[in-house]
Formats: C-alpha cells, structure tokens, sequence
C-alpha cells in the first residue's frame, strides 16, 4: 500500500532521514522500532505531509503522494496520530469524533438556513456512527465528557477512534503507548488488532514497548541513525545481533554469550 523510496530529509547539515525505502504491505500491522533520534518521527512526518522530504518518492496504492499537504493525505485515506494526543479539549468525547469527517451538510451557512432537515439528518446519523466507535472502544461511559478531562490513555483511544470515523485505508500510530498504563495499552492493543482483522485496517507505528510491538507487529522495521537497520518477524529482530548493539541494549548482547 506505502511505498517509500530513496526518502532523504535534511534539517540543515543534519541528515535525519537518510535514504530510507520501505514497503508497508496492505492489511498488515508494520512495527518501525529504533532509538530516539533514529529518524522515525521525521519519517512519519514526510509520508503524512507535515514535511517535504530533501529527495525521494512515496507512493499510495501506486500513485506518488510526495509532498501533498496532510489535508490531501487526509481525503485518501491516510491519517497520523500523535505521541501527545491532540484533542478537542473543550468539546466532549461524543463532539470529538463528530467534527472528523468532512463536507458534512452542517459546514455550509446556506443549509443551515435553507435545508435544516438534510443537516439535522447528516447530524443524526454522524452521531449513530460515533455512538458505534464508542462502544468499540469501549468509551461509551465518557461520551459526554470533555476530552481535555480523559487520562492519557482514554485520550490514545479517542485519537483511534477519530481515525475510524473516516475507515481510513492506513493509519499511522507513533507511540500509542507512551504514558499508557498496561491495562489501557492492552485495550488499545486489542482495539487494533481488531480494526486489522475485522475492518482491514492498515497500520504502522512507531512504539518502544518491545512486548507490545511483538504483540501486534509482522514485520518490524529498525531505524538507527536515520537509516534502515533491519527488518523482519519480531523474533527475528529481537535476535540480530546490530539491533541488540544498537538499540536492545548490549546487556541482552552479553548475557546471549554468557549462556552460549
């Protein structure tokens, strides 16, 4: 579905991405790992618009997307969220997922004077369809509530749930599970290997949480200094040996030979 190719961005002298290709296949749960500072971010940022990569190319079901503002990503199909939810924090939960889809009969001044019953119609229905994401994520008890009052990890699954009010064809997570407690993360982690496997999402995302990347992940990317490290299973990476030096830690390394 994602194809990135040869995909440099430069900051100045700093090279934070640097000649990456990958391929993100449709239907799967792709895992980009590596240590902070590793480019992952900046890549997510080039794929979804926020920056225009130095040079390289990247295509969506074959078509170059290079460089398209992410309200063009956003029309097709391609969504990002945000290690720090951005969230309405004035507006409810129920309000948060209802202002996500775009050209609803409500926007135009003319039918809310002239068509009132088509928009309060399109309104009705927006509000079955948030109804349904919140009780797939189980967030249905704080519908009502102003999203600035959620904990993190309710404000992680409202970002998802915004991306399912649109069915995007890919969804770009970077780290879901920061500041996540386990119970809330395992939620999230369930809600997405539901949305890949009932609904056809198709995912990537950034995470640190080994155990949950290995949960959710086939393949796995690794990132280390802007570049490519490996790729693979999750057994695979978590036994290659560069990205145990590079980013596992080099105890795993060590106590690997101590067993040997």
């Amino acid at each position: 579905m994602i194809v990135v190719e040869n995909i440099e961005k430069h900051f100045g002298g700093l090279r934070a991405v640097n000649n990456v290709s990958i391929s993100i296949e449709a239907g799967s749960i792709t895992g980009l790992i590596g240590p902070n500072g590793a480019g992952k971010s900046t890549l997510f940022n080039v794929i979804a618009g926020l920056h225009k990569p130095t040079s390289g190319k990247v295509y969506l079901d074959g078509v170059d997307i290079t460089g398209l503002e992410p309200h063009e990503l956003f029309a097709k199909g391609l969504l990002r969220t945000f290690q720090v939810a951005h969230e309405f924090s004035t507006l409810t939960v129920r309000e948060n997922l209802m202002v996500v889809p775009p050209d609803r009969p409500g926007e135009k001044l003319m039918n809310v004077w002239f068509r009132p019953g088509a928009v309060k119609q399109a309104d009705a229905k927006l509000r079955d369809k948030a109804d349904e994401v919140l009780e797939f994520l189980k967030l249905t008890h704080v519908a009502d509530e102003l999203a600035g009052n959620l904990s993190g990890g309710q404000k992680k699954l409202l970002e998802l749930g915004r991306t399912m009010m649109v069915d995007p064809k890919i969804v770009f997570l970077d780290e879901v599970g920061a500041g996540v407690n386990r119970t809330l993360l395992y939620e999230i982690g369930d809600a997405i290997l539901r949305l890949n496997k009932e609904r056809g999402y198709t995912f990537c995302m950034i995470e640190h949480d080994m155990e949950f990347i290995s949960r959710l992940c086939n393949p796995v990317i690794v990132m280390a200094e802007g570049a490519v490290l490996a790729s693979g299973t999750p057994e695979e990476i978590k036994s290659n040996n560069d990205v145990i030096e590079a980013y596992l830690g080099t105890g795993l390394k060590n106590k690997k030979k101590e067993n040997a």
